[in-house]
């Protein structure tokens, strides 16, 4: 057994490690955007805008497919190593993707990135809350979550400096992206540390998918599936059609791309908030109201507002409607035992990311019939009450994150 200085040192090792995966998620979300529209405009490939969806639909369903299998998989083989492959599966194929000579081969190199991507958000999340002190399990959930939308403010800042105004050199946005994964793995391999909790109950036998629809977890199961997919419609569908919403409405195209960055700047204040709410009030209780608040605001962006309460007003929708999302994770870990708790969360985000590919075809179609203002908005604030009535469906969480953790957390906290 490890001394307790020991323990305090690699449980020290979690919190970044975990939150620097999470921020390649981030990366994902936001280097499309700025690659396609370069490849577009030069033709690499002759790639057409239906190729570019495609290839876009083909990444995310990489992510689908490695959330639902690697999050099982971490029930069985642990979280340090999962998240070691995870992490070096994306970064492989994401270098690889500087190097693609054909539509179909940088879709294929996307798509097996994305199975190593998908991978990592569940299991980074299932290390950090069974590293959490007691009590705090839903604010490391969102304290991990932060990396995802630094990431993405990092990556939309990252294209302006390496393509610059001449839009050239998109290859070098997967090599950048790429390489952080390379330098990562070999730090997790050497400081990492293995969930204690998972290390006393891995000899409990059972199929961890099965453990999701019995003993009464089905109809909490199937809540939380719904609940996600509808909060990714909103988290993909705002961050790929904000400024085209924002430009239908009249708004100029500047203003547009500047409303899409202080969305993911709310984003990062709200994580950081809700997950101490979740934690003073329950997770249930908290993720109820952020996505009714979520609602509101979602409908209050049809008005048409001067510059600053506009700014404010997506700013602070930004830190309910992506901090909603994330507590749904949070919840989960809530629900869950530890022997299915990663195979829980996994299939969660998987699911979830369907609402991801969903939700910019819905608005995109508004958008095509000259209805995306202020229907969009509509749309979004629908979704969103209705991810509130699936957070009623799931039930009370038994808080059997806080029961697990707790011998390991007399190690880890004297």
């Amino acid at each position: 057994m490890p001394n307790t200085t020991t323990a305090r040192r690699s449980a020290a090792w979690v919190t970044p490690l975990c939150w620097s995966a999470v921020l390649l998620d981030g990366f994902d979300l936001v280097v499309l955007g700025t690659v396609i529209p370069v490849l577009l405009r030069d033709k690499v490939w002759d790639i057409t805008p239906a190729g570019a969806t495609a290839v876009a639909t083909t990444g995310l369903i990489g992510m689908t497919i490695g959330a639902m299998t690697i999050g099982t998989i971490t029930d069985y083989l642990g979280r340090r190593r999962v998240m070691i492959l995870a992490a070096t599966i994306f970064s492989i194929f994401t270098l690889l993707c500087a190097v693609s000579t054909s539509i179909a081969m940088f879709g294929a190199f996307r798509f097996l990135a994305g199975l190593g991507l998908g991978g990592c958000l569940p299991t980074a999340i299932t290390l950090a809350t069974e590293f959490a002190r007691r009590g705090r399990a839903s604010s490391a959930a969102t304290l991990i979550m932060t990396g995802y939308h630094v990431g993405a403010v990092l990556t939309a800042v990252l294209g302006l400096l390496v393509m610059g105004r001449g839009g050239h050199g998109w290859q070098w946005m997967f090599v950048i992206g790429g390489l952080p994964g390379l330098i990562l793995a070999p730090l997790m391999i050497r400081y990492l540390p293995e969930s204690e909790v998972f290390l006393e109950r891995r000899s409990r036998k059972g199929n961890p998918v099965r453990a999701l629809f019995e003993g009464g977890m089905a109809r909490p199961t199937i809540a939380f599936w719904a609940t996600s997919f509808l909060g990714l419609i909103l988290v993909y569908g705002l961050n790929t059609w904000l400024p085209g919403l924002m430009i239908t409405a009249g708004y100029p195209l500047e203003q547009g791309l500047g409303l899409l960055l202080i969305l993911n700047v709310g984003a990062i204040v709200g994580l950081l908030i809700a997950g101490r709410v979740a934690n003073r009030v329950g997770v249930r209780i908290a993720t109820l109201a952020w996505f009714s608040l979520a609602a509101l605001l979602l409908a209050a962006l049809s008005i048409k507002m001067a510059t600053v309460p506009l700014y404010l007003a997506v700013f602070v929708t930004g830190a309910f409607v992506f901090s909603a999302q994330v507590l749904v994770y949070a919840y989960v870990g809530h629900v869950y035992p530890v022997s299915s708790r990663a195979t829980g969360l996994g299939w969660t985000a998987g699911v979830g990311r369907i609402g991801a590919i969903v939700g910019p075809i819905i608005i995109g179609a508004l958008l095509s019939a000259d209805s995306g203002y202020p229907w969009g908005f509509y749309v979004f604030a629908l979704v969103a009450a209705g991810a509130a009535v699936m957070t009623l469906v799931v039930g009370r969480p038994r808080d059997v994150v806080d029961e697990e953790i707790s011998d390991q957390g007399a190690v880890v906290a004297h």
